[in-house]
């Protein structure tokens, strides 16, 4: 709604200055660092934050997008089933592959009803942590926490890893180059991400369908020839698994049910993923919650079409894995269906390019997850809070970066090979979706809705099938690499826990009687500020103008003397300079203890009614060769005399190496002066203030005049709410394209619905004066657009 207009305050006469416009500094005026411009080099220009939401996928891109890991694992899950069989029952492995498979394809349907659920009651996260904290506590979703951060950075490591085998089963000469081959493609993936391709989610749609339709060829063909009984079986090589004898008759045709169930749990691999589009529901178009159902079912389908096809035909084929992981069971059924010839050849190349490309891709789903995974828990102060810091290109650089060193630790630990990670691998996933299955039994048990009976009982269902999962997983495989995470997680836990404590202690001290501290506590009489000065240069020069600028009750300088030559000298100077209307302390410090010499001063000086400012000068040196001939004492004594009530010690900074710069630019300009050419103005680079409105009738804000009216269009820079001789008043900086900004006024309201930083808008009417800035008050005003508030994060 339009407000009214008002004009500028009453009583501004022609004697009064005109204001001017609140940037009076241009952008490119203000220098950037060289850690800064090479960021810029390799990451690109920095994202606004209006520029985070992104366009509604269809279902068909969404299931490219949030799949490409699910669908990834029917490419080694077979194969890992096979690894657990071969060596114990030999041939008689290839007649338990098929049945193991349907069971866990059993357990994927209870799942996917499971997660089914959650997307239905949590339509914007649905991730097992959301789900666990909701209705078991914080606490309690930190075992739903650990467990992901566990699996997300297994699940790197195993994509990237079976990624790197599916080439070198193309390229067997590339095989004694696993690790370096894995490293590279995590770090080319974390690239990526902190240049922000993850709001380009599309890339995936291609890689995604491609794998799917060279499944499928290879599946209808290789079923095509095993009915015209053509198909073979596949040779036996040097370097593969050696047979094991299966004993005689029993359940498992011999096969000790101990083995059954590693391989059981070894294949349970294949559901890693799953709840990637619970986690993703905001990204779907309109019906949100019914397309994210729908493309689940479609994922599971097609994922257990997939893992038995390949399972069906690795029984048929008697396709035996290799002991050094490649080549592949894919790979080895690939080129016995296709066979030799030219067309086979390109269909195994397609196959071998399209199965190496998923898996790798697959590695970004945990960079996409982790990151707002950790930032979640962050902000449950769970995890340190730097984590939830959007960086550069609107993404969580720093999870980003620690995902990357972790999955790269953990690649060189297990040489890359995939079979020494599969053991650490589902133990997590199947604890989150045991957590997110009790979670819900929670849920529905709590709001009794339509259906809440089935509900729980399909919920329960899942809880109890995964926990078995878990414990199968953790009792077949511990010796195998699943103690690792026996171990990791708990100690997580405690580590997330312990965090939670501290913050929550930290913030119970800080928070105890600030708003009296603030607001209320009496102010101490006097205001003594205090410069330490060393040596009387331009940094020192600084401190004390600084100093007067706080218009203190004492100002005096200090030297600690630890040196009797030098401090002669300083007097002797002090002097010279004509500097005697501001005192100069020289106090002993016979123990050369400049912090402790400090310390006694402060003491001294606050006598319980004296507010003590202690300044010190700090000359900052960019390069690492200034900072190594000089200290950094300045700090140390901060550290110090901070601790005193009622003493504050404020580093007052001077950019030494900036002058030499100026220095420097000033030779070169003497020379181009010198020339007898003119030196040309620096070039005025605008803000990348984000999207601007484009509104008719509006001129730019750096054209207004005082006194006059307009009618201007722009952003929200910034919201302030305070009193206005003793009105309350709510004001806002609006800034446009030319980077100049004016100041909205809205005397007697504390909020407006829609203004926020962030928002377009358009404001009419007279241009006056605020605090010597351009302002309007009580303008006419449109909301333009109003952002959106940030998407319910992802967490798995």
């Amino acid at each position: 709604m339009p407000e009214r207009l008002a004009p500028t305050s009453p009583g501004d006469g022609d004697h009064v200055k005109a204001p001017v416009h609140s940037d009076p500094i241009l952008p490119a005026d203000l220098p950037e660092s060289t850690r800064y411009r090479v960021k810029r080099f390799l990451l690109g220009p920095p994202l606004v934050s209006d520029r985070l939401s992104g366009q509604r996928l269809g279902k068909p891109t969404a299931l490219a997008v949030l799949s490409s890991d699910v669908m990834s694992s029917s490419a080694y899950a077979t194969e890992e089933i096979l690894r657990i069989l071969v060596p114990v029952g030999g041939l008689v492995a290839f007649s338990l592959v098929t049945p193991i498979t349907a069971v866990i394809l059993g357990v994927l349907a209870v799942v996917t009803l499971c997660y089914r659920e959650v997307v239905r009651a949590y339509p914007k996260a649905g991730g097992s942590y959301v789900v666990s904290r909701d209705n078991f506590g914080p606490n309690i979703a930190q075992i739903a926490g650990a467990a992901l951060l566990i699996s997300y950075t297994i699940t790197v490591a195993v994509s990237v890893a079976a990624g790197t085998d599916a080439i070198i089963s193309a390229v067997p000469a590339l095989s004694s180059q696993a690790v370096p081959l894995s490293v590279a493609f995590v770090l080319l993936i974390a690239y990526g991400n902190l240049r922000g391709i993850r709001e380009a989610g599309r890339v995936f749609a291609v890689p995604t369908y491609f794998f799917i339709a060279n499944m499928a060829v290879l599946i209808v063909y290789g079923l095509a020839k095993a009915v015209l009984g053509t198909l073979g079986h596949a040779h036996r090589a040097s370097g593969t698994i050696p047979l094991g004898h299966a004993g005689t008759g029993g359940l498992f045709l011999g096969v000790g049910a101990f083995f059954v169930l590693r391989a059981f749990a070894n294949g349970g691999s294949a559901m890693t993923g799953t709840e990637a589009i619970s986690n993703g529901v905001s990204i779907f178009r309109t019906p949100q919650t019914t397309n994210a159902r729908q493309t689940l079912v479609t994922m599971s389908l097609i994922l257990g079409t997939m893992f038995l096809g390949v399972s069906v035909l690795a029984a048929l084929s008697h396709a035996v894995p290799f002991a050094s992981g490649t080549p592949t069971v894919v790979s080895e059924i690939g080129k016995l269906v296709y066979g030799a010839g030219p067309v086979g050849s390109a269909l195994y190349i397609c196959l071998q390019a399209a199965t190496a490309l998923i898996l790798i891709l697959a590695a970004n789903t945990s960079y996409t997850g982790f990151p707002f995974l950790v930032s979640f828990v962050a902000e449950d102060s769970f995890l340190p809070h730097q984590l939830t810091v959007r960086g550069h290109r609107l993404v969580f650089s720093n999870g980003i970066i620690l995902l990357t060193v972790a999955s790269i630790a953990l690649l060189l630990a297990t040489r890359a090979q995939v079979a020494s990670l599969i053991p650490m691998y589902a133990i997590g996933v199947f604890t989150g979706f045991t957590m997110a299955g009790a979670g819900m039994v929670k849920h529905h048990l709590s709001h009794r809705q339509e259906h809440w009976r089935r509900s729980v009982a399909v919920n329960g269902t899942a809880a109890v099938v995964c926990l078995i999962v878990v414990l199968i997983f953790a009792v077949t495989e511990f010796t195998r690499g699943a103690w690792v995470v026996v171990v990791v997680m708990p100690a997580l836990i405690y580590g997330l826990v312990r965090t939670n404590h501290q913050y929550r202690i930290e913030r119970a001290v800080l928070e105890e009687g600030a708003a009296a501290l603030a607001c209320e506590a009496p102010i101490l009489r006097r205001h003594v500020v205090i410069v330490l000065v060393d040596r009387i240069d331009l940094a020192t020069a600084r401190a004390i103008q600084y100093a007067r600028a706080l218009a203190p009750d004492d100002l005096r300088a200090v030297h600690l003397n630890i040196d009797d030559h030098r401090a002669q000298a300083l007097i002797q100077r002090w002097g010279e300079l004509g500097l005697t209307r501001l005192p100069l302390d020289v106090i002993e410090c016979p123990d050369r203890r400049l912090g402790r010499g400090t310390l006694e001063l402060a003491v001294e000086a606050a006598d319980g009614q004296t507010e003590v400012s202690i300044l010190l000068p700090r000359r900052a040196y960019r390069r690492a060769w200034g900072r190594i001939l000089h200290d950094n004492t300045a700090d140390r004594i901060v550290a110090v005399v901070s601790k005193v009530p009622h003493v504050n010690a404020t580093i007052v900074p001077f950019d030494v190496a900036g002058i030499l710069d100026e220095q420097q630019a000033l030779a070169a300009l003497r020379q181009v002066v010198g020339d007898g050419r003119r030196p040309d103005a620096r070039p005025h680079v605008p803000k990348d203030v984000g999207t601007l409105p484009v509104v008719a009738g509006t001129v730019r804000i750096d054209q207004l005049q005082w006194r006059q009216p307009a009618r201007v269009a722009g952003r929200v820079r910034s919201v302030r709410v305070q009193p206005w001789s003793g009105v309350p008043a709510l004001e806002c900086s609006l800034i446009d394209a030319s980077g100049a900004t004016v100041t909205i006024v809205f005397l007697g309201r504390r909020q407006i619905a829609g203004i926020r930083t962030g928002t377009q808008m358009a404001a009419e009417g007279m241009v006056g004066e605020k605090g010597g800035k351009l302002a309007m008050i009580n303008p006419y005003f449109e909301l333009v657009s109003v952002p959106e508030d940030e998407e319910a994060r992802t967490s798995s």
